[in-house]
């Protein structure tokens, strides 16, 4: 399902994150792409959006494991959690787009 999340005025290296429904969405700008996974850490349930970058990795405020911003990976080592879900993006006319799973009833 394709979401309108807002206006695409983010700035380069710039976290966001945003709330649709139960699901947060973390955006995050990378020189001219804009990159989406889920905000809820996996293992912590800790807000993604609340860390930082190192290089294209956001690091979890709870327990620092790294996630790749572009692919979700786990790039931590030893992996000790799952992935993180990403969603394509797309921006048009101004405002930025993300694919997000279809909501389970």
């Amino acid at each position: 399902m394709l979401v309108k999340l807002g206006p695409a005025d983010l700035h380069d290296r710039e976290i966001r994150c945003y709330q649709r429904g139960e699901q947060y969405v973390l955006v995050v700008q990378l020189g001219q792409r804009v990159h989406a996974l889920n905000d809820v850490c996996n293992h912590a349930g800790c807000l993604l959006s609340g860390g930082w970058l190192e290089e294209q990795a956001i690091v979890c405020p709870c327990h620092e494991y790294k996630f790749d911003v572009v692919t979700g990976k786990n790039v931590t080592r030893p992996k000790l959690c799952d992935d993180q879900d990403s969603y394509e993006t797309k921006v048009e006319a101004g405002d930025l787009y993300v694919q997000l799973p279809e909501e389970q009833p």
